[in-house]
């Protein structure tokens, strides 16, 4: 059998658990990833497929299509590439349909993820989301459309289950599997030596986020910043984690601002650059919360279409937009959001964290207390649930 996607359908062993999966960026694909790894101790002849990127290919994942298809973030940006967006999903559902896997697990991107959860649930495939949606952030009306179109959701927060439950939607907290990847004590020095740094001076993280349209708008700032920064202290090396698929892209941008000495562009290597990092100048999102689980001060930065920020302001419930500031329900560390985050301050906010070792200890001590409240056998626990959905 043809997908419409071009692609021969697949085929599980007999007896094998099948599952699709859709991940939608490249945070996505770390926590699929971890857990499939999961899945695969449970099931070991488990096979998956649909949409996906390397971590999650690495255990054998067959990406129909690649994960940075859906990596789009803005309302504005989202328009733009909308109807190939919806044609990815047009054809993804009609292959799931006439060939139904055992389960389907959505992970994050609940743009996409959530009709598509709909339309396979009402065709009775068991449905699972991973990473609830941020209803209590912004838009609670999706609540709605979780009740629809999921059987069970995968918390990684441990206020969630609580939030979902009053509207009827079944709900487990996982944990964050990041915090079991990540260290409690990162080797700040090992890192460095990895990367070739001078332990001895500070270094600096520049983190301008993971999509496309994010590292437009936030890579000349982020430079700008640096280079301010760098005036004020010579002695700062910078390191920037690229996506492979973007690394040329960002290059370009970084070259457009004059460049930056003693900046290392690197090809991934996140989290050795937050690992190796005295702060980090870096993007709402996910990326965040690594960086806290690394203990590291930050300097957030936000900024993105004018139409698109117009419309996320009006719908923010919460006075925070970085995870670690929502988490701890408190300005822990600084954000810089649209017309605020100008390259002026950013470099400010940066160079007042690296004069400051007593304010940097206690945020490490807050960090420490986040990262342990995050601590669950992510994998097994998920693999539990599923089990459950199943026998159901």
């Amino acid at each position: 059998m043809t997908s419409p996607s071009g692609a021969t359908a697949h085929k599980a062993p007999a007896g094998a658990l099948s599952f699709a999966m859709v991940a939608g960026e490249a945070s996505g694909d770390l926590l699929a990833g971890l857990l499939i790894q999961g899945m695969h101790l449970r099931w070991p002849q488990a096979q998956g497929f649909g949409i996906g990127g390397p971590r999650m290919q690495a255990l054998g994942f067959d990406a129909w299509w690649p994960h940075d298809k859906l990596a789009v973030r803005g309302y504005v940006e989202v328009l733009r590439h909308y109807r190939g967006i919806v044609a990815i999903r047009d054809q993804l559902r009609q292959r799931l349909l006439a060939q139904p896997p055992d389960v389907f697990i959505g992970v994050d991107a609940p743009d996409f993820n959530l009709d598509l959860e709909a339309r396979l649930k009402a065709a009775g495939i068991p449905t699972l989301h991973f990473v609830c949606p941020s209803i209590w952030a912004w838009r609670p009306e999706r609540i709605e459309k979780i009740r629809r179109s999921v059987d069970h959701m995968l918390c990684i927060f441990p206020f969630e289950p609580a939030l979902l439950a009053q509207a009827g939607v079944q709900a487990t907290y996982v944990g964050h599997p990041l915090a079991q990847t990540i260290p409690m004590h990162p080797d700040r020095l090992a890192a460095c030596q990895s990367l070739g740094l001078d332990a001895q001076r500070p270094v600096v993280a520049v983190l301008p986020g993971s999509r496309q349209s994010e590292i437009e708008h936030l890579t000349p700032l982020f430079v700008r910043a640096a280079q301010l920064m760098q005036r004020q202290n010579p002695a700062l090396q910078f390191v920037l984690p690229a996506i492979p698929s973007l690394q040329a892209r960002i290059q370009a941008l970084v070259d457009a601002q004059g460049g930056l000495p003693r900046l290392q562009l690197l090809h991934g290597q996140s989290h050795i650059a937050l690992a190796a990092c005295d702060v980090t100048l870096i993007a709402s999102g996910t990326a965040t919360l690594e960086a806290a689980l690394f203990k590291r001060p930050m300097v957030i930065g936000y900024h993105m279409n004018w139409l698109s920020w117009q419309i996320m302001k009006r719908q923010q419930l919460q006075p925070w937009v970085g995870l670690p500031n929502i988490l701890s329900e408190d300005f822990v560390v600084p954000e810089f959001l649209q017309d605020r985050c100008t390259p002026e301050a950013l470099a400010q906010a940066c160079l007042a964290w690296l004069s400051a070792p007593d304010r940097v200890d206690a945020l490490q001590f807050r960090f420490q207390q986040l990262h342990l409240a995050l601590q669950r056998d992510t994998a097994q626990i998920s693999t539990h649930v599923l089990e459950q959905v199943l026998s159901r």
